[in-house]
Protein backbone atom coordinates (compact mmCIF):
# COMPACT_ATOMS: atom_id res chain seq x y z
CA UNK A 1 0.00 0.00 0.00
CA UNK A 2 1.23 3.57 -0.71
CA UNK A 3 2.17 5.88 2.15
CA UNK A 4 2.48 9.17 2.97
CA UNK A 5 6.28 8.90 3.29
CA UNK A 6 6.62 6.66 0.09
CA UNK A 7 4.62 9.41 -1.60
CA UNK A 8 6.82 12.25 -0.05
CA UNK A 9 10.40 10.20 -1.54
CA UNK A 10 8.88 9.91 -4.54
CA UNK A 11 8.09 13.28 -5.34
CA UNK A 12 11.41 14.35 -3.19
CA UNK A 13 13.36 12.19 -6.15
CA UNK A 14 12.06 13.37 -9.33
CA UNK A 15 11.61 17.38 -8.22
CA UNK A 16 14.63 18.08 -6.23
CA UNK A 17 17.37 14.86 -7.15
CA UNK A 18 16.03 15.20 -11.06
CA UNK A 19 15.88 11.36 -11.24
CA UNK A 20 13.64 10.01 -13.80
CA UNK A 21 11.07 8.20 -13.54
CA UNK A 22 12.57 4.65 -14.85
CA UNK A 23 15.15 5.35 -12.21
CA UNK A 24 13.01 5.68 -9.27
CA UNK A 25 10.74 2.58 -10.19
CA UNK A 26 13.97 0.85 -9.99
CA UNK A 27 15.17 2.06 -6.71
CA UNK A 28 11.71 1.48 -5.25
CA UNK A 29 10.32 -1.46 -7.08
CA UNK A 30 6.94 0.42 -7.79
CA UNK A 31 5.37 0.59 -11.29
CA UNK A 32 6.81 3.13 -13.45
CA UNK A 33 2.65 4.44 -13.89
CA UNK A 34 2.33 4.19 -10.47
CA UNK A 35 5.47 6.85 -9.92
CA UNK A 36 3.60 8.57 -12.49
CA UNK A 37 0.57 9.27 -10.85
CA UNK A 38 2.52 9.95 -7.09
CA UNK A 39 4.65 12.52 -9.11
CA UNK A 40 1.28 14.34 -10.28
CA UNK A 41 -0.91 14.53 -7.24
CA UNK A 42 -0.23 17.31 -4.49
CA UNK A 43 -1.45 15.54 -2.07
CA UNK A 44 -0.71 11.97 -0.25
CA UNK A 45 -2.56 9.02 -1.74
CA UNK A 46 -5.93 8.17 -0.64
CA UNK A 47 -7.22 5.01 -0.22
CA UNK A 48 -10.72 4.61 -1.98
CA UNK A 49 -13.00 1.42 -2.22
CA UNK A 50 -14.17 1.08 -5.97
CA UNK A 51 -17.51 -0.81 -4.94
CA UNK A 52 -19.07 -0.38 -1.67
CA UNK A 53 -18.53 -3.62 0.84
CA UNK A 54 -21.58 -5.78 0.34
CA UNK A 55 -23.29 -6.53 3.41
CA UNK A 56 -24.16 -10.28 2.84
CA UNK A 57 -26.46 -10.52 5.54
CA UNK A 58 -27.79 -7.28 6.41
CA UNK A 59 -27.92 -6.00 2.93
CA UNK A 60 -31.69 -7.20 2.51
CA UNK A 61 -33.00 -5.32 5.50
CA UNK A 62 -31.35 -2.10 5.00
CA UNK A 63 -34.04 -0.32 3.37
CA UNK A 64 -36.65 -1.70 6.19
CA UNK A 65 -34.22 -0.32 8.96
CA UNK A 66 -34.69 2.68 6.83
CA UNK A 67 -38.04 2.95 6.71
CA UNK A 68 -38.55 2.32 10.52
CA UNK A 69 -36.22 5.13 11.74
CA UNK A 70 -38.07 7.74 8.90
CA UNK A 71 -41.57 6.52 11.31
CA UNK A 72 -39.70 7.93 14.48
CA UNK A 73 -40.44 11.47 13.45
CA UNK A 74 -44.84 11.09 13.60
CA UNK A 75 -44.13 8.69 16.72
CA UNK A 76 -44.24 9.96 20.76
CA UNK A 77 -40.56 10.71 22.02
CA UNK A 78 -40.94 7.86 24.60
CA UNK A 79 -42.57 5.41 22.07
CA UNK A 80 -40.01 4.95 19.55
CA UNK A 81 -38.01 2.58 17.45
CA UNK A 82 -34.46 1.32 19.49
CA UNK A 83 -32.21 -0.41 17.49
CA UNK A 84 -32.75 -3.50 19.97
CA UNK A 85 -36.32 -3.16 19.25
CA UNK A 86 -35.15 -2.64 15.06
CA UNK A 87 -32.97 -5.98 15.60
CA UNK A 88 -35.94 -7.90 16.68
CA UNK A 89 -38.32 -6.91 13.79
CA UNK A 90 -36.04 -7.89 10.90
CA UNK A 91 -34.44 -11.12 13.12
CA UNK A 92 -38.64 -11.76 13.34
CA UNK A 93 -38.55 -11.69 9.12
CA UNK A 94 -35.27 -13.92 8.74
CA UNK A 95 -31.97 -11.78 9.95
CA UNK A 96 -29.31 -14.32 11.08
CA UNK A 97 -26.69 -11.36 11.69
CA UNK A 98 -25.49 -10.25 14.58
CA UNK A 99 -27.03 -7.35 17.21
CA UNK A 100 -23.81 -5.60 16.89
CA UNK A 101 -24.11 -5.36 13.27
CA UNK A 102 -27.61 -3.79 13.42
CA UNK A 103 -26.70 -1.20 16.06
CA UNK A 104 -23.76 0.12 14.01
CA UNK A 105 -26.02 0.36 11.15
CA UNK A 106 -28.56 2.47 12.66
CA UNK A 107 -26.49 5.17 14.24
CA UNK A 108 -24.78 5.89 10.74
CA UNK A 109 -28.56 6.47 9.21
CA UNK A 110 -29.55 8.17 12.20
CA UNK A 111 -26.58 10.83 11.51
CA UNK A 112 -27.90 11.24 8.16
CA UNK A 113 -31.46 11.69 9.17
CA UNK A 114 -30.84 14.05 11.94
CA UNK A 115 -29.12 17.19 11.06
CA UNK A 116 -27.51 18.76 14.04
CA UNK A 117 -28.93 22.45 15.07
CA UNK A 118 -27.90 25.62 13.40
CA UNK A 119 -27.87 28.46 15.59
CA UNK A 120 -26.86 32.00 15.30
CA UNK A 121 -23.96 33.48 16.98
CA UNK A 122 -25.61 36.55 19.28
CA UNK A 123 -24.14 39.38 20.42
CA UNK A 124 -25.46 42.15 23.59
CA UNK A 125 -24.61 45.33 23.91
CA UNK A 126 -23.98 46.17 27.76
CA UNK A 127 -26.51 46.52 30.54
CA UNK A 128 -29.22 45.03 27.82
CA UNK A 129 -29.75 41.63 28.60
CA UNK A 130 -29.22 38.74 31.12
CA UNK A 131 -30.58 35.32 31.67
CA UNK A 132 -31.41 33.22 34.67
CA UNK A 133 -32.13 29.51 35.32
CA UNK A 134 -31.94 26.81 38.33
CA UNK A 135 -30.28 24.13 38.64
CA UNK A 136 -29.40 21.72 41.50
CA UNK A 137 -25.99 20.29 43.24
CA UNK A 138 -25.34 18.50 46.30
CA UNK A 139 -23.01 19.43 49.40
CA UNK A 140 -22.42 17.60 53.00
CA UNK A 141 -24.43 20.02 55.50
CA UNK A 142 -24.39 19.16 58.94
CA UNK A 143 -22.07 16.06 58.22
CA UNK A 144 -24.92 14.64 55.46
CA UNK A 145 -25.19 14.78 51.99
CA UNK A 146 -28.09 17.34 50.97
CA UNK A 147 -29.14 18.09 47.67
CA UNK A 148 -30.02 21.82 47.47
CA UNK A 149 -31.17 24.63 44.37
CA UNK A 150 -29.37 27.10 42.59
CA UNK A 151 -30.21 29.99 41.37
CA UNK A 152 -28.21 31.60 38.30
CA UNK A 153 -28.39 34.96 36.76
CA UNK A 154 -25.66 35.87 34.12
CA UNK A 155 -25.15 39.42 32.07
CA UNK A 156 -25.23 38.91 28.65
CA UNK A 157 -22.43 41.14 27.41
CA UNK A 158 -19.56 40.84 30.75
CA UNK A 159 -20.47 37.27 31.57
CA UNK A 160 -20.61 37.60 34.87
CA UNK A 161 -22.36 34.99 36.93
CA UNK A 162 -24.25 34.97 39.98
CA UNK A 163 -25.14 31.99 41.76
CA UNK A 164 -26.89 31.33 45.06
CA UNK A 165 -28.05 28.28 47.46
CA UNK A 166 -32.09 27.36 48.17
CA UNK A 167 -33.65 24.59 50.05
CA UNK A 168 -36.07 24.84 47.11
CA UNK A 169 -37.27 26.76 44.10
CA UNK A 170 -40.51 28.75 45.80
CA UNK A 171 -41.36 32.15 44.85
CA UNK A 172 -40.00 34.11 47.85
CA UNK A 173 -36.39 31.96 46.56
CA UNK A 174 -37.09 32.82 42.87
CA UNK A 175 -37.25 36.77 44.31
CA UNK A 176 -34.33 36.53 47.01
CA UNK A 177 -32.29 35.13 44.31
CA UNK A 178 -32.84 38.27 41.71
CA UNK A 179 -32.19 40.74 44.64
CA UNK A 180 -29.21 39.15 45.95
CA UNK A 181 -27.97 39.21 41.85
CA UNK A 182 -28.85 42.86 41.48
CA UNK A 183 -26.96 43.86 44.22
CA UNK A 184 -24.00 42.25 43.28
CA UNK A 185 -24.35 43.18 39.78
CA UNK A 186 -24.72 46.84 41.18
CA UNK A 187 -27.06 47.13 38.94
CA UNK A 188 -30.38 45.19 37.15
CA UNK A 189 -30.45 44.57 33.31
CA UNK A 190 -32.77 45.97 30.65
CA UNK A 191 -34.24 42.84 30.24
CA UNK A 192 -34.34 39.17 31.24
CA UNK A 193 -35.29 35.77 29.84
CA UNK A 194 -36.20 32.97 31.67
CA UNK A 195 -38.08 29.60 31.10
CA UNK A 196 -41.61 29.13 31.82
CA UNK A 197 -41.34 29.09 35.17
CA UNK A 198 -44.11 28.77 37.23
CA UNK A 199 -43.18 31.87 39.87
CA UNK A 200 -43.16 33.73 37.44
CA UNK A 201 -46.06 32.26 34.46
CA UNK A 202 -49.32 31.65 35.38
CA UNK A 203 -50.24 30.49 32.53
CA UNK A 204 -48.79 29.42 28.81
CA UNK A 205 -50.64 31.21 25.93
CA UNK A 206 -50.30 30.56 22.34
CA UNK A 207 -46.53 31.73 20.77
CA UNK A 208 -44.36 33.97 23.27
CA UNK A 209 -47.72 35.30 25.34
CA UNK A 210 -47.61 34.60 28.96
CA UNK A 211 -50.30 35.10 31.95
CA UNK A 212 -47.50 36.04 34.49
CA UNK A 213 -48.46 35.95 38.21
CA UNK A 214 -49.62 39.20 40.14
CA UNK A 215 -46.61 39.33 42.49
CA UNK A 216 -44.26 38.89 39.86
CA UNK A 217 -45.67 42.23 38.07
CA UNK A 218 -45.60 44.02 42.08
CA UNK A 219 -41.73 42.51 41.77
CA UNK A 220 -41.08 43.47 38.51
CA UNK A 221 -42.38 47.11 38.88
CA UNK A 222 -39.50 47.75 41.72
CA UNK A 223 -36.92 46.77 39.31
CA UNK A 224 -38.27 47.70 35.70
CA UNK A 225 -36.89 45.52 33.81
CA UNK A 226 -38.72 43.34 31.52
CA UNK A 227 -39.03 39.49 30.91
CA UNK A 228 -38.53 37.41 28.16
CA UNK A 229 -39.65 34.03 27.92
CA UNK A 230 -38.34 31.11 26.05
CA UNK A 231 -39.67 28.89 23.25
CA UNK A 232 -41.39 25.85 24.98
CA UNK A 233 -37.86 22.91 24.55
CA UNK A 234 -35.54 26.13 23.44
CA UNK A 235 -33.40 25.98 26.04
CA UNK A 236 -30.81 27.24 23.48
CA UNK A 237 -32.66 30.48 23.75
CA UNK A 238 -30.84 31.07 27.02
CA UNK A 239 -27.47 29.27 26.09
CA UNK A 240 -25.30 31.39 28.56
CA UNK A 241 -26.89 30.17 31.55
CA UNK A 242 -27.19 27.00 30.54
CA UNK A 243 -23.82 26.25 30.63
CA UNK A 244 -23.19 28.13 33.44
CA UNK A 245 -25.75 25.35 35.30
CA UNK A 246 -23.19 22.81 34.43
CA UNK A 247 -19.78 25.23 35.16
CA UNK A 248 -21.01 26.33 38.69
CA UNK A 249 -21.71 22.55 39.57
CA UNK A 250 -18.52 21.34 38.02
CA UNK A 251 -15.92 23.92 39.33
CA UNK A 252 -17.75 25.49 42.60
CA UNK A 253 -19.11 22.23 43.82
CA UNK A 254 -16.49 19.45 43.46
CA UNK A 255 -15.99 18.15 45.58
CA UNK A 256 -18.97 18.55 47.57
CA UNK A 257 -18.50 21.47 49.71
CA UNK A 258 -18.77 20.49 53.91
CA UNK A 259 -21.09 23.65 55.25
CA UNK A 260 -22.97 23.69 58.43
CA UNK A 261 -25.96 25.66 57.45
CA UNK A 262 -27.03 27.92 54.15
CA UNK A 263 -25.45 30.99 55.42
CA UNK A 264 -22.19 29.29 55.06
CA UNK A 265 -22.86 27.90 51.76
CA UNK A 266 -23.84 30.94 50.18
CA UNK A 267 -20.57 32.95 51.78
CA UNK A 268 -18.58 30.56 49.66
CA UNK A 269 -20.74 30.78 46.82
CA UNK A 270 -20.05 34.44 46.68
CA UNK A 271 -16.74 34.12 47.28
CA UNK A 272 -16.53 31.79 44.35
CA UNK A 273 -18.56 34.14 41.79
CA UNK A 274 -16.30 37.07 42.59
CA UNK A 275 -13.06 34.92 42.28
CA UNK A 276 -14.57 34.19 38.77
CA UNK A 277 -14.13 37.95 37.75
CA UNK A 278 -10.47 36.90 36.86
CA UNK A 279 -11.36 34.61 33.87
CA UNK A 280 -11.37 35.24 30.34
CA UNK A 281 -14.51 33.64 28.88
CA UNK A 282 -13.19 32.44 25.08
CA UNK A 283 -13.82 35.19 22.06
CA UNK A 284 -14.09 37.70 24.76
CA UNK A 285 -11.37 40.69 24.38
CA UNK A 286 -10.77 40.86 28.54
CA UNK A 287 -11.45 39.03 31.82
CA UNK A 288 -15.07 39.23 33.34
CA UNK A 289 -14.69 41.74 35.68
CA UNK A 290 -12.84 43.97 33.29
CA UNK A 291 -15.81 43.33 31.35
CA UNK A 292 -18.61 43.88 34.10
CA UNK A 293 -17.02 47.28 34.50
CA UNK A 294 -17.72 48.62 31.68
CA UNK A 295 -21.45 47.42 31.93
CA UNK A 296 -22.05 48.33 35.13
CA UNK A 297 -22.66 51.68 34.19
CA UNK A 298 -25.25 51.16 31.70
CA UNK A 299 -27.46 48.80 33.94
CA UNK A 300 -30.78 50.47 35.86
CA UNK A 301 -29.83 52.20 39.32
CA UNK A 302 -31.15 49.82 42.19
CA UNK A 303 -34.47 51.18 43.75
CA UNK A 304 -34.34 52.76 46.90
CA UNK A 305 -35.38 49.84 48.68
CA UNK A 306 -34.93 46.33 48.35
CA UNK A 307 -38.05 44.11 47.25
CA UNK A 308 -39.22 42.26 50.57
CA UNK A 309 -39.02 38.94 49.27
CA UNK A 310 -41.39 36.88 51.36
CA UNK A 311 -44.87 35.74 51.31
CA UNK A 312 -46.90 37.01 53.62
CA UNK A 313 -50.33 35.49 55.13
CA UNK A 314 -52.48 36.01 58.67
CA UNK A 315 -52.36 33.20 61.13
CA UNK A 316 -54.12 32.34 64.14
CA UNK A 317 -52.64 31.56 67.78
CA UNK A 318 -53.36 28.13 69.20
CA UNK A 319 -53.90 27.09 72.64
CA UNK A 320 -50.11 26.72 72.93
CA UNK A 321 -48.79 30.19 72.14
CA UNK A 322 -47.95 28.23 68.52
CA UNK A 323 -49.10 29.22 64.65
CA UNK A 324 -49.49 26.93 61.83
CA UNK A 325 -47.70 27.44 58.74
CA UNK A 326 -47.49 25.17 56.14
CA UNK A 327 -47.68 21.99 57.95
CA UNK A 328 -45.27 22.75 61.03
CA UNK A 329 -45.85 25.03 64.23
CA UNK A 330 -43.90 28.07 65.29
CA UNK A 331 -43.79 29.09 68.70
CA UNK A 332 -45.07 33.14 69.93
CA UNK A 333 -43.72 34.59 73.08
CA UNK A 334 -47.03 33.63 75.51
CA UNK A 335 -47.03 37.07 77.14
CA UNK A 336 -47.25 39.64 74.16
CA UNK A 337 -49.01 37.56 71.84
CA UNK A 338 -52.32 38.25 70.27
CA UNK A 339 -54.96 36.06 68.86
CA UNK A 340 -54.41 37.14 65.20
CA UNK A 341 -50.89 37.71 63.51
CA UNK A 342 -49.16 38.21 60.83
CA UNK A 343 -46.61 35.53 59.29
CA UNK A 344 -43.73 36.95 56.78
CA UNK A 345 -42.32 33.54 55.20
CA UNK A 346 -38.86 33.98 53.54
CA UNK A 347 -36.83 31.20 51.82
CA UNK A 348 -34.71 31.02 55.29
CA UNK A 349 -36.63 32.45 57.90
CA UNK A 350 -40.22 32.77 59.62
CA UNK A 351 -40.82 35.63 61.13
CA UNK A 352 -44.32 37.02 62.61
CA UNK A 353 -45.29 40.25 64.02
CA UNK A 354 -48.21 41.52 66.15
CA UNK A 355 -50.71 44.31 64.43
CA UNK A 356 -49.54 47.32 66.43
CA UNK A 357 -45.72 46.37 65.69
CA UNK A 358 -42.94 47.09 63.47
CA UNK A 359 -40.25 44.92 64.60
CA UNK A 360 -41.16 41.10 64.93
CA UNK A 361 -42.50 39.07 67.37
CA UNK A 362 -40.79 36.32 66.76
CA UNK A 363 -38.33 34.41 64.25
CA UNK A 364 -37.40 31.31 63.32
CA UNK A 365 -35.11 29.66 61.09
CA UNK A 366 -37.75 27.97 58.33
CA UNK A 367 -38.55 24.21 58.48
CA UNK A 368 -39.62 22.63 55.17
CA UNK A 369 -40.15 19.15 57.13
CA UNK A 370 -43.41 17.95 58.06
CA UNK A 371 -45.60 18.39 60.90
CA UNK A 372 -42.85 19.53 63.14
CA UNK A 373 -42.93 22.06 65.84
CA UNK A 374 -40.30 24.55 66.19
CA UNK A 375 -39.90 26.31 69.90
CA UNK A 376 -38.22 28.69 71.51
CA UNK A 377 -38.11 27.92 74.85
CA UNK A 378 -37.36 31.58 76.01
CA UNK A 379 -41.03 32.20 74.78
CA UNK A 380 -42.42 30.04 77.11
CA UNK A 381 -40.45 31.33 80.46
CA UNK A 382 -42.95 33.61 81.31
CA UNK A 383 -45.50 30.62 81.52
CA UNK A 384 -43.00 28.45 83.49
CA UNK A 385 -42.40 31.47 85.81
CA UNK A 386 -45.61 31.34 86.79
CA UNK A 387 -45.86 27.46 87.50
CA UNK A 388 -42.50 26.10 88.38
CA UNK A 389 -43.56 22.53 89.20
CA UNK A 390 -43.90 22.10 85.59
CA UNK A 391 -40.22 22.15 85.09
CA UNK A 392 -39.24 18.80 84.90
CA UNK A 393 -42.49 18.09 82.26
CA UNK A 394 -42.72 21.36 79.97
CA UNK A 395 -41.70 20.31 76.46
CA UNK A 396 -39.73 24.02 76.01
CA UNK A 397 -37.68 23.50 78.88
CA UNK A 398 -37.26 19.10 78.23
CA UNK A 399 -36.10 20.18 74.32
CA UNK A 400 -33.69 22.87 75.79
CA UNK A 401 -32.06 20.50 78.32
CA UNK A 402 -30.92 18.21 75.53
CA UNK A 403 -28.22 21.48 74.15
CA UNK A 404 -27.96 23.72 77.03
CA UNK A 405 -24.73 24.34 78.94
CA UNK A 406 -23.91 21.06 81.80
CA UNK A 407 -23.36 23.76 84.21
CA UNK A 408 -27.14 24.59 83.76
CA UNK A 409 -28.01 21.29 85.69
CA UNK A 410 -25.05 21.74 87.94
CA UNK A 411 -27.13 24.96 88.90
CA UNK A 412 -30.40 22.80 89.13
CA UNK A 413 -28.98 20.43 91.44
CA UNK A 414 -27.46 22.73 93.76
CA UNK A 415 -30.66 24.90 94.38
CA UNK A 416 -32.99 21.82 94.77
CA UNK A 417 -30.94 20.78 97.66
CA UNK A 418 -30.02 24.40 99.01
CA UNK A 419 -33.93 24.71 98.99
CA UNK A 420 -35.61 21.20 98.67
CA UNK A 421 -39.25 23.06 99.54
CA UNK A 422 -39.58 24.74 96.11
CA UNK A 423 -37.99 27.87 96.33
CA UNK A 424 -34.48 26.35 94.41
CA UNK A 425 -37.00 25.59 91.39
CA UNK A 426 -38.41 28.93 91.90
CA UNK A 427 -34.74 30.59 91.85
CA UNK A 428 -33.35 28.41 88.81
CA UNK A 429 -36.40 29.66 86.60
CA UNK A 430 -35.99 33.67 87.72
CA UNK A 431 -32.02 32.98 86.51
CA UNK A 432 -33.01 31.40 83.50
CA UNK A 433 -35.46 34.39 82.93
CA UNK A 434 -32.39 36.65 82.76
CA UNK A 435 -32.13 35.51 78.96
CA UNK A 436 -34.09 38.34 77.89
CA UNK A 437 -31.46 40.50 78.47
CA UNK A 438 -28.51 38.14 78.25
CA UNK A 439 -26.90 35.48 76.02
CA UNK A 440 -26.73 32.34 76.78
CA UNK A 441 -22.67 32.26 76.65
CA UNK A 442 -22.87 35.34 78.60
CA UNK A 443 -25.39 33.79 81.41
CA UNK A 444 -23.27 30.35 81.59
CA UNK A 445 -20.02 32.10 82.11
CA UNK A 446 -21.97 34.24 85.00
CA UNK A 447 -23.54 31.10 86.49
CA UNK A 448 -19.74 29.00 86.42
CA UNK A 449 -18.05 32.13 88.41
CA UNK A 450 -21.20 32.22 90.39
CA UNK A 451 -20.46 28.52 91.29
CA UNK A 452 -17.17 28.78 92.24
CA UNK A 453 -17.32 31.58 94.72
CA UNK A 454 -20.62 29.84 96.53
CA UNK A 455 -23.09 32.72 95.43
CA UNK A 456 -25.13 30.64 93.30
CA UNK A 457 -28.64 32.35 93.66
CA UNK A 458 -30.36 34.95 91.14
CA UNK A 459 -28.40 38.05 93.02
CA UNK A 460 -25.54 36.18 92.84
CA UNK A 461 -25.68 35.47 88.73
CA UNK A 462 -26.71 38.85 88.71
CA UNK A 463 -23.55 39.87 90.33
CA UNK A 464 -21.39 38.29 88.06
CA UNK A 465 -23.02 39.60 84.81
CA UNK A 466 -22.45 43.12 85.68
CA UNK A 467 -19.01 42.22 86.43
CA UNK A 468 -18.15 40.66 82.68
CA UNK A 469 -20.29 44.15 81.21
CA UNK A 470 -18.03 46.67 83.61
CA UNK A 471 -14.69 48.10 81.52
CA UNK A 472 -11.67 48.21 83.73
CA UNK A 473 -10.46 51.72 83.70
CA UNK A 474 -6.73 52.20 81.92
CA UNK A 475 -4.26 54.66 82.68
CA UNK A 476 -1.77 56.73 80.85
CA UNK A 477 1.27 56.39 81.16
CA UNK A 478 3.48 58.59 83.20
CA UNK A 479 6.18 60.41 81.77
CA UNK A 480 8.84 62.90 82.96
CA UNK A 481 10.68 63.31 79.63
CA UNK A 482 9.13 66.91 79.77
CA UNK A 483 9.23 67.80 83.13
CA UNK A 484 13.07 67.95 83.79
CA UNK A 485 13.27 69.50 87.36
CA UNK A 486 11.07 66.30 88.28
CA UNK A 487 13.83 64.30 86.90
CA UNK A 488 16.06 62.26 89.46
CA UNK A 489 13.37 61.83 92.18
CA UNK A 490 13.47 58.70 93.42
CA UNK A 491 16.83 57.72 92.26
CA UNK A 492 18.45 59.97 94.42
CA UNK A 493 21.07 57.77 96.89
CA UNK A 494 19.59 57.26 100.52
CA UNK A 495 20.85 58.73 103.48
CA UNK A 496 20.03 57.62 107.18
CA UNK A 497 20.93 60.93 108.31
CA UNK A 498 18.00 62.28 107.17
CA UNK A 499 16.13 60.15 109.04
CA UNK A 500 17.81 60.92 112.24
CA UNK A 501 16.82 64.34 111.76
CA UNK A 502 13.53 63.67 111.35
CA UNK A 503 13.36 61.52 114.65
CA UNK A 504 15.48 64.23 116.54
CA UNK A 505 12.85 66.99 115.50
CA UNK A 506 15.51 68.45 113.33
CA UNK A 507 14.29 69.77 109.97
Amino acid sequence: MLTVKAWEQVRRDYYVEHKSIREIARETGYARRTISRMVELEGPPVYRRRQPKEAHKLGPYKERIQTLLAQNATLPRKQRWTAPLIYRAIQADGYQGAESTVRHYVGQVRKLLHRPPVYLPLEFDPGTDAQADWGEGVVVMNGRPRTVQLFYMKLSFSRRTFMMAFPNQKQEAFFMGHVRAFAFFEGVPHRISYDNLKTAVKEILEGRHRVEQEAFFHFRGTYLFDSHYCSLGAGNEKGQVEHSVGFGRRNFLVPPPEVSSFAELNDYLLQQCRADDNRTVSGQPAAIGQMWRQEQPALRPLPTHAYDCCRTTTVSLNRYSQVQLETNRYSVPVDQAQPQLTAKLYPFTVELYRSDQIEPLAVHLRCYDRNQEIIDPLHYLTLIRQRPGAIDHAKPLRRWRETWPTVYDELLDHLRRKWPDGRGVREFVNILYLHRDHSQAALAQAITAALAHQCAHLDGVQLWLTQQQRVEPSFASLTLANQSRLCGIGEQPLSAGTYDGLLGGGR
